[in-house]
């Protein structure tokens, strides 16, 4: 063979280098299939502005409604269902002067937080005994107390009434913050105990070693670390607590003793004739701060949330 056609030294024939793919632009590798124009239309950008849109189109909805004069929302054919030209905040000032919503979205507030931390508690020492104190049937525990997750509140709340009423916490915020934990301590307990998982137990042993009492290793060690998991089980209870509608509805009766949900619907409606423009500015008042927690801590809860399914 002469040298003209002798192959490249530290090559083998028939065989392309990583070099010649790049030189040669090579659209087989990562992303290279979004680089035409086309391409990126159809399997990036549509795909997101679909899930954008759906996603938005509920609140974008919801204000509209709140800022429609009465006349445009009674008439379904002569005005453009979509937009309106004529807005007004008379509905924001029926809900904000006229009714007691400050004292409904204070009564949330409180019933959420309250059972939200009382859930997670429990949650904590639940996941940490299960998880990390090694006895016989641990597994099946954690596995039973998941499964009451799966029962649903239509099931528990008649029960749960006769008990709340026997206990003299009918129409009152301790109804709620008593009976939430049940819905809420289950999946709360599965996510903690997915995270725990993730934490070394290394960590915990030289701490024994050291004379660290189970306390100190759970208040100083594990939940510092856990940090993340706690986050998301919070964002997750605070959630349910808010937007629950059964318990509330059926515990409390007094207006003064409403949450949001329920107060809104109630309120609200005449017979039946609904007073759309007010049940939405309700409603998108009441989204608020839901909006504003997942804006600053959804990092942590799809962190937390990821490394409690991979075990």
């Amino acid at each position: 063979m002469g040298e003209g056609t002798q192959p490249a030294q530290g090559r083998t024939p028939g065989r392309v280098s990583s070099q010649d793919t790049v030189a040669r632009g090579d659209d087989t590798e990562g992303m290279s299939y979004l680089d035409t124009g086309f391409s990126r239309v159809v399997k990036l950008y549509a795909p997101l502005g679909l899930i954008v849109f759906v996603l938005l189109f509920p609140f974008y909805w919801m204000a509209l409604t709140s800022v429609k004069p009465d006349a445009e929302l009674l008439d379904l054919e002569g005005v453009n269902p979509f937009w309106t030209w004529s807005p007004t905040l008379k509905h924001y000032y029926v809900l904000l002067v006229e009714t007691e919503y400050p004292t409904w979205l204070w009564n949330t507030m409180f019933v959420a937080i309250s059972a939200t931390i009382l859930s997670l508690v429990a949650s904590v020492l639940a996941a940490y005994a299960i998880v990390r104190i090694r006895y016989k049937g641990a597994d099946t525990v954690g596995g039973l107390i998941f499964l009451a997750y799966l029962v649903p509140p239509s099931i528990l709340f008649i029960p749960l009434s006769t008990v709340v009423f026997q206990y003299g916490l009918f129409d009152t915020p301790f109804a709620l913050i008593l009976t939430y934990p049940t819905i809420l301590i289950p999946f709360s307990t599965w996510l903690l105990m997915g995270y725990f998982r993730t934490i070394p137990f290394e960590l915990e042993e030289c701490a024994l070693i050291d004379g660290a009492t189970r306390w100190q290793i759970l208040t100083q060690i594990i939940l510092p670390l856990a940090v993340p998991g706690l986050i998301s089980a919070f964002i997750f209870c605070f959630t349910l607590c808010w937007n629950e509608y059964i318990y509330a509805l059926t515990f409390i009766s007094s207006a003064e003793n409403k949450t949001v949900p329920v107060a809104i619907v109630t309120s609200f409606t005449d017979g039946d004739a609904y007073r759309w423009g007010s049940i939405m500015a309700g409603a998108l008042f009441g989204s608020l701060p839901l909006v504003i927690l997942y804006a600053f801590f959804v990092e942590h809860y799809v962190s937390a949330m990821t490394g409690a399914v991979k075990e």
